[in-house]
């Protein structure tokens, strides 16, 4: 392959936000190509002639006026920059003036890296008043949680590791533990899940209704509880059905994985690349265009480059200028790929569109390789990793493709249409009764659809639904 085919593949596979580095990188190599910015001088010259003379006058004025206004040579060394520039401030106080629900959006959408439950810790440890001794405990047992906040090590084991460099007793150990146990998040450093549980309830007061119940519940009977074996817990506690019922609804309140509140990964946005829309009646696409900024080549480099010759001096220039040129046609392609794609994806998932999943057809990368007569390696760079917003939602072009499984009269339906009927019928369900993948095998079977249990089963783990024993519930 010729680089320059290299350089169009490498940017057909690249997302959306890879493909922005990519052009900062190429621009800033690259001296010929420059950022198209729309000129404010034409429009500033449209508007001109609506204006009276006078206004003309005043604005010259006003120009003349700052010209003439002294600005300081340099700020006070004992000055901060908030203090002359109130830029730090401005979008909240925009956000106060828009109405107070946007303020929460502003904070909301500042994506910083935040800490580790590992660190979030340290720094509760280090703002208690405790001994050299204790902190050092400390740090050995905040080494033993893991992400999900439990402590991974046993007592006897940690204490066993720092004997030889303290003289600690193991009761010194529990009790650092117990100081460790009481830090946010709320359960953290607990052994198991019974004492996580346990753990959470010390926020709440003594007095509180019902307490006293759900932690007979939880120290007693939580494996009844986990294997939904109501029979038996109506038995063993004496409770009605309503109250054990409200019981269980307070302790799935808690969390079982108190340090999964406290993460380290930085909020992730996606950036379209195509819009689809509902125009007259009919489904149009159309590129995102602040997917990638608009670049051109500099005319004046390329005036130069025209005046230069066929020297040795020029012959950097004349580079540069081949490879613009081959940069902006491969970012055509680009975008022509994606179009074209795009378009042939949109046509055979109408029924998607108009429907939701139960419309979306089977269809596989060798159906859209055949129509736009691509080899389907190209159709596969292209649906990585791109994205399309749709009045559904934004959708990996991936998302479209699905595998099929036959029907009675000899169709085909999609394997995301089964797992949108599988979830349909799991949420219309008798609670009490939740059918089995038996059962809803053979209710598909019924409709004309041919799918074994266990096709429902991956179904059904793959939407991250529990199975029939996990989905009982008393009401």
């Amino acid at each position: 392959m010729t680089p320059q085919l290299q350089q169009a593949i490498r940017l057909l596979q690249l997302s959306t936000m890879d493909l922005q580095t990519e052009i900062q990188q190429t621009l800033e190599e690259n001296p010929m190509l420059e950022i198209e910015e729309e000129s404010t001088s034409s429009t500033s010259e449209r508007e001109q002639p609506n204006k009276s003379e006078s206004e003309l006058n005043q604005q010259d004025e006003q120009l003349d006026l700052e010209k003439t206004q002294d600005l300081p040579d340099e700020l006070p060394v004992d000055s901060e920059w908030e203090d002359i520039y109130d830029i730090a401030t401005a979008g909240i106080s925009n956000a106060i003036q828009a109405g107070g629900e946007n303020i929460s959006d502003y904070l909301e959408n500042q994506s910083m890296e935040g800490d580790s439950l590992a660190e979030h810790l340290l720094w509760q440890l280090r703002n208690m008043s405790t001994s050299d001794t204790d902190f050092a405990i400390g740090i050995a047992i905040i080494d033993a949680i893991n992400d999900d906040g439990y402590l991974t090590e046993s007592v006897e084991e940690i204490h066993a590791g720092l004997v030889d460099e303290l003289d600690i007793e193991l009761d010194e150990v529990e009790a650092v533990l117990h100081l460790i146990q009481h830090f946010d998040p709320l359960g953290v450093g607990a052994r198991d899940l019974k004492e996580c549980l346990l753990l959470q309830l010390g926020q709440f007061d003594e007095s509180t209704e019902g307490l006293a119940d759900v932690r007979i519940l939880i120290r007693d009977h939580l494996e009844q509880i986990g294997s939904r074996d109501y029979a038996r817990l109506l038995k063993s506690t004496r409770l009605s059905e309503e109250k054990l019922q409200e019981l269980i609804t307070f302790i799935q309140s808690l969390n079982p994985k108190p340090g999964s509140t406290i993460s380290p990964n930085r909020a992730e946005y996606i950036i379209p690349d195509i819009f689809v829309r509902k125009v007259n009646g009919e489904w149009t696409i159309s590129l995102n265009p602040e997917s990638a900024p608009k670049i051109r080549i500099n005319p004046l480099y390329a005036g130069y480059v025209k005046k230069s010759g066929r020297g040795k001096d020029s012959s950097y220039l004349r580079n540069s200028m081949q490879e613009a040129r081959w940069f902006l046609k491969s970012l055509q392609s680009r975008s022509d790929t994606l179009l074209r794609v795009g378009k042939a994806i949109v046509d055979r998932q109408r029924l998607f569109l108009e429907y939701g999943d139960e419309g979306m057809k089977p269809m596989v990368l060798r159906d859209i390789a055949e129509e736009l007569d691509m080899h389907e390696s190209t159709i596969s760079r292209v649906t990585t990793q791109k994205y399309m917003h749709t009045p559904r939602g934004v959708f990996e072009f991936k998302f479209f493709f699905s595998s099929h499984v036959s029907t009675a009269d000899g169709g085909e339906c999609s394997a995301t249409a089964i797992r949108a009927m599988v979830k349909k019928l799991i949420e219309n369900e008798n609670p009490r009764k939740p059918m089995s993948d038996n059962k809803i095998s053979a209710f598909l079977v019924k409709e004309g659809i041919n799918v074994a249990r266990r096709t429902v089963a991956k179904y059904r783990e793959a939407m991250s639904i529990p199975p029939s024993n996990e989905r009982k519930r008393l009401v």
